[in-house]
């Protein structure tokens, strides 16, 4: 099985479609709602980054690193951000979902949990996942609570571990969920609002 190949998921607030140049202009509206691509210690493209930065992902796609997907409004059928399964590795049963975001109307609603819902549902019950991984910049406290909320545990922190735009080099929080902790987080997700 490639797991790297397009593929769409549905769920009842969102779907997750392969990301595509076609989605450029959507993104940038969603991207400008908030401006949360001033935020120095998040990764979210600028209007004028917008399409290098799909470009970058759909890159690292075809080099087999990346599943990158652009996250669709189910009531609207317009782009409300972006997502990825990174750092893929197939061969040790793993991969990251991150370089995640979502319009500033859109945080703190249904969609992360649902879109975090549809992912690992695939990573781990498709893919057979042995350990799907989540990381956020230190001081991206926002981030964090989010991935707490899914269930995901603390696992540590890379020291140093990205540049940023601004030129700072910052520290990263790494958590994960395990296979054999995946139906206690699943029923978890299914039960949140």
């Amino acid at each position: 099985m490639n797991w790297t190949a397009p593929l769409t998921l549905k769920g009842k607030h969102i779907t997750l479609v392969p990301l595509s140049l076609a989605h450029c202009a959507d993104l940038i509206k969603a991207s400008e709602d908030g401006e949360l691509y001033n935020l120095w210690y998040a990764t979210v493209p600028s209007p004028n980054e917008m399409e290098d930065e799909i470009k970058r992902r759909l890159n690292l796609q075809q080099q087999g690193s990346m599943l990158p997907f652009t996250v669709i409004d189910n009531i609207t059928q317009t782009p409300i951000g972006m997502t990825t399964y990174m750092d893929v590795l197939p061969s040790n049963k793993r991969l990251e979902i991150g370089w995640t975001w979502y319009s500033k109307s859109k945080q703190k609603t249904a969609v992360n949990t649902e879109c975090k819902l549809l992912l690992l549902t695939h990573a781990f019950e498709t893919l057979h996942c042995n350990v799907v991984r989540f990381s956020a910049n230190f001081f991206n406290s926002n981030s964090c609570r989010a991935i707490e909320r899914l269930g995901a545990k603390f696992d540590g922190i890379l020291r140093n571990h990205r540049i940023m735009r601004n030129g700072t080099v910052c520290d990263f929080r790494t958590y994960s969920i395990l296979n054999n902790e995946w139906p206690s987080v699943k029923s978890n997700l299914e039960y949140m609002p």
